[in-house]
């Protein structure tokens, strides 16, 4: 399976996403990261410290003779609408998160309408950082995009200060001595259970 972790803003968890489903999919079969981010944020993240799959750069992609079962790709903010095309038809599901917001739903709008206009139907939003209560912000948020039909993860992902810890330590977050650790892997093992078994 090949999963493409995609947005039009920077700032909403999409380098996170690719991390931390990556490490639910290495559990079901070997996983590679191509971390495609002219930023190279997975990268980094690798290098802090240690990761349970590879982690290698679009251009090291290719030297990766061994198969994967996997392949998770983190790419770069607001992609031009001819690499939104190959990203979105040369993957599985293009996973585009989004916190609840109002300039990183605009950014959505705008990537939604590109992908309508290349005729793709092949992604799903996937709700980030939605605030503890008792803010409804990401309930109201939810609601307002199942209204509009649009494809959504059932599972999202709380905001905790633990994926902070993560990246810093170059760590999964269920490896990190965080009270908020094991709440915050499970958000990630919902989506990824959703991934394989998409019903």
């Amino acid at each position: 399976m090949i999963i493409t972790v995609a947005s039009f803003k920077g700032g909403v968890g999409k380098t996170t996403t690719a991390i931390h489903l990556a490490a639910f999919l290495q559990g079901n079969a070997e996983t590679l990261l191509i971390d495609a981010d002219p930023n190279r944020s997975a990268l980094a993240w690798a290098h802090r410290g240690e990761l349970p799959f590879p982690v290698v750069d679009e251009w090291q992609a290719s030297d990766r003779p061994r198969p994967y079962g996997h392949v998770v790709i983190d790419t770069q903010a607001r992609p031009i609408l001819d690499d939104l095309a190959l990203l979105a038809t040369t993957c599985d599901l293009l996973v585009l998160p989004t916190t609840p917001d109002i300039l990183a739903l605009d950014a959505l709008v705008l990537m939604v309408e590109y992908l309508s206009q290349l005729r793709i139907v092949t992604y799903r939003i996937l709700l980030t950082a939605i605030p503890p209560k008792p803010s409804r912000a990401g309930t109201a948020v939810r609601a307002m995009l199942k209204d509009t039909g649009l494809p959504m993860f059932e599972g999202g992902i709380r905001r905790y200060a633990v994926y902070q810890k993560a990246a810093q330590q170059g760590r999964v977050v269920y490896d990190v001595k965080d009270p908020k650790a094991e709440l915050a892997w499970q958000d990630y093992q919902a989506v990824g259970k959703e991934l394989l078994d998409p019903r």
